[in-house]
Formats: structure tokens, sequence, C-alpha cells
């Protein structure tokens, strides 16, 4: 460890030794030369796979870093960390190989699938204890633990060794990499691999622009920057589960800030097209913090090209389930999805004009909800229309008003909205 002006900077000689003690567990994970990607940006990109680790994501090198640092007394003691997702997997992973007890707090509502990877990977070391409706409640419950059994807890990013621990992902890229990198992306949740990679790259290739990227919906780094001061976001965005934070780490935040090129945003929906096209194109299956480093590539086209990039691939612990969700988004994203409420005249034949006279050949009716009101002239409908390209929109809405079907068109309006989608 050094200190700067009494803040914690990861020392390179540390990040060696966390390679050292990691490296019977952590996968030395592949850079992957996305031919795909590269002629899109016309640069030559490479994805850093990171969700092809064992517990598929980075995250089991922070946890194993930090737990086997424990001494004897606090290794028979015990851990203690609160996650619902890829950190969870990380420590419980950890406390079976270190043969340390271990308790896992998660969220009342998470998902059996992953409390059954949790299990999985801690098998008998770990105790799962369900806490509350939100990743706070079974914080707190977790601290409390601590607090009243000595407990040591394991933070998913706010931790020395667990910095150090992540930062082991940029010395493998250094290794790897035959040519000078010019850009790593890199995503941001509390800042633990940001803050270590961006480390390591400042000291051993200080030329590399370490781009930092957030949801839109959750710019908890961002915000801290431009506040010069770690901030609490009241509200985000927590469709990015992986790295939609309310307030990022205190060691975190002054390393990001220091080193750190540059930190963006990339909409909810952009990611999910990412999502789908690493899936059909490339038979890659990520997260979507996973996508993150990926789909910011779009904004920084013209400065990345004919340069040698990196994105950092996080992880790939994709709940099936959230499918639907994440195809919806994008097509929102891609303006091909619009819901109206349309005011059908309650006669025979009302919907056969509607989808004659006012859909165009290639609309799609993927939702539609009515209910005829017999005291009425017009019943009103919510319906949902997929188009072929986004330039049709503005047709249909105006064939809707000048056959008096249309009512009010529902995508901008956010309060109503969210029953939909």
């Amino acid at each position: 460890m050094t200190q700067e002006n009494n803040i914690y900077f990861p020392n390179i000689n540390n990040v060696k030794l966390a390679a050292d003690t990691i490296k019977k567990v952590s996968a030395v994970t592949p850079l992957y030369h996305s031919l795909r990607c590269s002629k899109k940006y016309n640069s030559t990109i490479y994805f850093k796979r990171e969700d092809l680790q064992q517990v598929r994501s980075y995250k089991i090198r922070g946890a194993y870093n930090k737990i086997s640092s424990l001494s004897q007394k606090q290794a028979n003691n015990g851990v203690v960390c609160a996650s619902a997702g890829n950190h969870a997997q990380g420590v419980a992973l950890s406390c079976k190989l270190l043969k340390i007890k271990g308790v896992i707090y998660m969220p009342a509502p998470t998902p059996n699938q992953k409390i059954e990877q949790v299990k999985m990977f801690g098998e008998n070391y770990i105790d799962i204890k369900l806490q509350g409706d939100t990743f706070d409640d079974a914080y707190h419950a977790a601290m409390l633990e601590c607090n009243s059994t000595g407990k040591i807890f394991i933070h998913p990013f706010d931790d020395e060794k667990v910095i150090e621990g992540q930062a082991t992902v940029g010395l493998e890229i250094i290794e790897q990499s035959n040519k000078t990198i010019d850009y790593v992306f890199i995503p941001i949740g509390g800042g633990g691999l940001a803050a270590g990679l961006s480390t390591v790259f400042k000291t051993m290739s200080p030329k590399t622009k370490i781009i930092g990227v957030e949801p839109q919906g959750a710019q908890s780094m961002a915000t801290s920057i431009k506040n010069n001061e770690n901030t609490t976001l009241e509200n985000i965005d927590k469709f990015v589960d992986g790295a939609a934070v309310k307030r990022v780490g205190n060691l975190t935040f002054p390393i990001c800030k220091q080193y750190l090129d540059a930190v963006i945003p990339v909409p909810e929906g952009k990611v999910c097209e990412t999502i789908l096209e690493l899936y059909n194109k490339d038979a890659i299956v990520v997260e979507p913090a996973g996508a993150l480093s990926i789909a910011s590539l779009d904004f920084y086209a013209e400065a990345i090209k004919n340069k040698n990039v990196v994105c950092v691939v996080s992880g790939s612990n994709n709940d099936i389930t959230r499918t639907p969700e994440i195809k919806e988004r994008a097509l929102l994203y891609a303006n091909l999805k619009h819901y109206f409420i349309v005011k059908f005249p309650q006669r025979a034949g009302a919907l056969k004009q509607f989808v004659v006279d006012i859909l165009g050949e290639n609309d799609d009716i993927t939702y539609f909800q009515y209910a005829k009101k017999t005291n009425r002239e017009n019943g009103s409908a919510v319906v949902g229309v997929q188009l072929k390209s986004s330039k049709d929109l503005e047709p249909l809405i105006a064939k809707m008003k000048a056959h008096n079907f249309y009512g009010d068109y529902l995508n901008n309006k956010p309060d109503l909205f969210q029953f939909l989608v």
C-alpha cells in the first residue's frame, strides 16, 4: 500500500503478490480478438473474457485474495458478506477452497437460481441467510452479525486486498498483449475493478487511456467525481445489477478520480442491444454489467479508430428469465417498440380497419389489452406495436390521428409506462 495525502493507492508489488496468491483458483482469462467489433470500429478490439472464470466473473480474484490474507484467528472465526450476485459466488468458492466458514446474506427476493449457484460453490462451508427485501437490508443484517460476533466482513469492492485482487486483471492484459494498448474500457459499479486496473496501467502503461463505463441510470462514480466528493445517489435504475450502486467505495473513489481518463454513461437499452448482439453474432453470453464496456464503443467510435482497444467483459451470470425484458428494452432503445392508447369505435370491424388501414405492412402488434364498454361510443385499448424501422413511427401516428384512432403515446410517460415494461 502507498499513501498520498492520506489516500490509499494500490502498490504494484502487492498486486503482483495477489496474482501469485490467486493463480491456483483464478483462471488467466483469454484476451480475445473480436473480428466483428474490429471491423465495425476500424480498430483492433480485444475482449478480456472474465466471464470465463469458474464463477463466471472476476469477483473470485478479490474475494480469494482478501480471505486468504486473514490471520488464523480471523479465519477460525469465519467471514460474512452481503451479495445477491457475483461477489457471493466468489466468496462462497473461496470459503470452500480455504476451508473457512462463511455466512452470506442475500435479499429474500433473490432468484432461486442465484441461491443455488452460491450453494454449489460453497457447499458445506457457507450458510445463506435471506434477509429483507433489498441489498441494503441484507447488508445491514450482515454488519450486525459482524459487530456481534467479530467475524470479518468481506466487502465487494471497498477493501485494499479486494482492490489488489481485482487489479490482477490489468496485469494479465499487459502480459498478454504484444501491442501497445491505447484504450481500456472497464465497467464501474463500486469501483474495485476500475481502481485496481487503472493503478496497474498508470504504473506500467501510463499512455493507455482508461475509460470507466457506468449504467446511465446509476452514475454514482461520475456524480462523485463531478461533486469532488463521494456522493450517495437517492435513486438508481437497478437493471444493470452488477454495476448499479448508490455509492462507490470510499477507497475506490479517489483512485478512480485520479487515474480514470473519463467516466461515461451508457443507456440500459444500449446494454440490452449489446447483450443480444454478443449472443446472436458471437455466441457469447454476458450479464448486463458484462456488456457495459462493449456497449460504450459506439460513443467512442471516432476516438478509437486505428487504435488498440481492450474491453473488460466482467461477467456472464445472466438469468435466462430476464431475456424477454432484455429484448424489450433493446427494441425500445432502437425506437422500434411503441405503446399507444388507441380509441376504438365500439362497432364491428373497427379492429380490422385498424390492422388494414393503419398498420404498415411490416408492423406487428405485440401487446393488446381491451375491454368493451357498452355505454360508450369509443373504447380505449393499450396497444404495443413493433416496427421494422424507426422511421415508420411518425407515419403510423399520422394515420392513427387521421382515422380518429389516436388516444395517447405512452413511451414518454414513465408513470404509466412502468406497468408495461
